[in-house]
């Protein structure tokens, strides 16, 4: 019984190898035998004579314009395993094939061009190689292997095996040396990958790392998944081997669900998986042309299935070419179902998991630890639309952060912190976040603005109990979204009313500056969109989108093809934000600029008033923190000054720089000064009716 199969096919490979270079040593022994023997012309070794009988056939077909035959590669890629095997039973290692038996058999080599690969590695391999080539070849100045040199010493020799389109040259199994007149007398080399893979050394290739990645099949899946997974291994393994493989187009909004997917699908089938971003295709198409046949060879190789990531990217001419061109299995992640012309494509759907799968990952990436949250897990599977990857790394980042605490933390609190954390990656990159740092008590609104704000909040917070438990998601996913205008002159606290918001909700708030948005360009500004909106559904972020006005506008008359397409950019956005699980926020001047039809479909609608006198001295009151030395203030007074709440709180502001640099508590005078510089900001006079009385 053997120690490990592992080391039986190792062992077996090595003694296999040996054999075969001692076979080609030998052929060379005996060509040398025979030129030395001094035979004459007509005796001629069978090499020698197949030599001939190749020049013959070259001349011939240059007489008669025919075409030279050559073995081309094969149509189709099948991987095979010509690395070291899985975990198999003892016993096993012996039935499975060697490397080169892989080798030969993935790139369709005949005897001879098995011996010319075999010849290269042995100089490689075998020092008493380079001595044979010398003798064989009758110059000192040439110890290493020729295609003259194979032709004429080695058996079943025929010239198609130069070819550039014979798999030695082709696949770069062997590299010609550069700078010889005559093909025959230039040197060749094994290339290193296939010689390392022929010692049982399987790796991928220099030149292709850091553009593909290796992954590893997911550990768990959820049934959703797992059940896309097996139909799409099905589906490639009911293909015919030798057809062109199809391309399996995997759609929907979870970039790592399509990973997983394509990673479990391919193990199903035996194979690896590694990844290709399109954004580092590059655009010269031998290049292109250059990274697809490395990539292909790999295939055979090792075994490998690739995906082919174009979820940031545009499907340009370079991406759809090479995903048409390149051999093997290709999954190909994008949003949009790639339109391809000589290849065929079948699609399949990667959605988020559910709110049911969801809590089963959740309970099994917790353990023990989910029977603690106390319900605390409904509200972060309504919050957070986290993938399995997702909810992994989340609660493995809290329970690092229960272990830092020495286990007082609150799991609940560390697996929203977590959750919150994870969703930012993406956002950070499209909009300003802005950390909330106001309450209900730093807000001054009319009752019913500030009973709209809380019944805004608890549409958010209570959302899965009405959409999921109660059943209203099932009468359909339209209008399940829950957006918000807020409307009002500038300064009377629409920003703030958001922050407040995403304080009391415990959610990120994402300011999103629609100059960045916009664009001039012709469907732009929706793929602007949505990348905001994708980035944020992961995290269920607030967003907001202030001075909306400038995108969401009365809607044009259609009298050419770009007030059509800036009506398309606003049904854009009307569909994203009825589909959006999160709060988006729209802030505007001017309500009334706003098209009715869009107001129908926002559920809040939250005027924000100039603040009257009695608002403006509240907000006065509120203005100066508990801390800060006040003196004499006089907030009645302060409230004739006919501003809006930013202005007031940028004159407190100002008015305590002005104190802190005299040394002295805040006082009426320095806030005069204040509002002097801020009314000047503004380009509106300082009545006396507003100071007077002040000092």
């Amino acid at each position: 019984m053997s120690a490990h199969p592992t080391q039986d096919w190792h062992a077996a490979n090595q003694r296999l190898l040996l054999a075969r270079l001692a076979d080609v040593r030998e052929a060379l022994r005996l060509h040398i035998e025979h030129a030395r023997s001094g035979a004459p012309a007509d005796d001629q070794s069978p090499a020698e004579q197949t030599y001939a009988q190749a020049h013959e056939q070259i001349d011939a077909q240059t007489e008669t314009d025919a075409p030279v035959e050559t073995a081309a590669p094969a149509e189709a890629i099948t991987p095979t395993d010509s690395a070291a095997p899985f975990e198999t039973d003892e016993g096993d290692a012996a039935s499975l094939p060697t490397t080169l038996d892989a080798l030969c058999a993935g790139f369709g080599l005949s005897d001879f061009e098995r011996d010319v690969l075999l010849l290269c590695a042995g100089v490689e391999l075998d020092a008493s190689f380079a001595s044979l080539c010398t003798a064989a070849q009758g110059d000192a100045r040439r110890p290493y292997p020729t295609f003259g040199l194979a032709l004429a010493a080695l058996p079943g020799a025929h010239w198609s095996a130069l070819s550039p389109a014979a798999p030695l040259r082709y696949w770069r199994l062997v590299e010609v040396e550069q700078g010889h007149d005559a093909l025959t007398q230039a040197r060749l080399r094994i290339d290193e990958r296939v010689l390392h893979q022929l010692t049982g050394i399987s790796y991928l290739d220099e030149r292709l790392r850091g553009l593909f990645e290796s992954v590893a099949p997911p550990r768990e899946l959820p049934d959703s998944h797992r059940e896309l997974a097996e139909r799409i291994a099905g589906f490639w393994a009911g293909e015919k081997v030798e057809a062109a493989l199809p391309l399996v187009a995997l759609g929907g909004d979870d970039a790592a669900g399509k990973r997983a997917v394509a990673a479990a699908a391919a193990a199903l089938l035996g194979l690896g998986l590694h990844t290709l971003h399109a954004a580092d295709l590059p655009q010269p198409v031998a290049e292109r042309e250059a990274l697809a046949r490395l990539w292909e060879r790999e295939v055979v190789l090792q075994g490998s299935a690739l995906l082919l990531e174009a979820d940031e990217t545009e499907a340009t001419h370079a991406v759809l070419s090479f995903a048409e061109g390149v051999r093997g299995m290709l999954f190909f992640a994008a949003r949009d179902t790639p339109r391809l012309r000589r290849r065929r494509a079948l699609t399949f759907e990667v959605k988020k998991p559910g709110p049911a799968e969801q809590r089963l990952l959740w309970q099994s990436a917790l353990g023990t630890t989910a029977g603690e949250l106390n319900g605390a897990l409904d509200s972060l599977i309504s919050h957070f639309s986290l993938g399995a990857e997702g909810i992994r790394a989340a609660a493995a980042q809290a329970r690092e952060g229960l272990t830092r605490a020495a286990g007082a933390g609150d799991v609940g609190e560390l697996l929203w912190s977590a959750c919150r954390v994870r969703g930012r990656s993406r956002l950070d990159d499209l909009a300003q976040r802005i950390e909330p740092a106001a309450g209900w008590e730093d807000i001054v609104l009319p009752d019913y603005q500030t009973r709209s704000l809380r019944e805004i909040a608890a549409h958010v917070r209570r959302r899965a109990t009405v959409y999921e438990h109660w059943g209203f998601a099932r009468k359909g996913a339209r209008g399940l979204g829950i957006s918000a205008l807020f409307a009002g002159p500038s300064g009377t606290g629409k920003t703030l009313a958001a922050e407040v918001l995403a304080g009391d909700l415990r959610l990120d708030l994402y300011r999103i500056d629609l100059s960045s948005v916009v664009s001039k360009y012709i469907g732009e500004t929706e793929k602007n969109l949505r990348r905001v909106f994708d980035a944020a559904e992961e995290s269920g972020a607030v967003l907001l989108f202030d001075e909306a006005d400038a995108l969401f506008g009365k809607r044009s008359e259609v009298k050419d093809s770009h007030d059509r397409y800036a009506n398309i950019e606003v049904s854009y956005l009307l569909q994203r934000m009825e589909a959006y699980r999160g709060l988006a926020i729209l802030t505007t001047n001017l309500k009334t600029a706003l098209d009715q039809s869009f107001m129908r479909r926002l559920r809040f609608v939250v005027h924000f008033p100039f603040p009257d006198a009695a608002q403006r001295a509240e907000i006065w009151r509120r203005a100066f923190p508990p801390g800060a030395p006040t003196s004499g203030l006089q907030y009645d007074k302060l409230a004739r000054l006919n501003v809006a709440g930013g202005n007031i709180r940028n004159i407190a502001l100002n008015a305590a720089f002005i104190a802190a640099d005299a040394g002295r508590p805040i006082t009426m005078a320095h806030v005069l000064q204040a509002a002097g510089s801020e009314y000047d900001k503004l380009e509106k006079p300082l009545t006396g009716a507003e100071s007077g009385g002040w000092l």
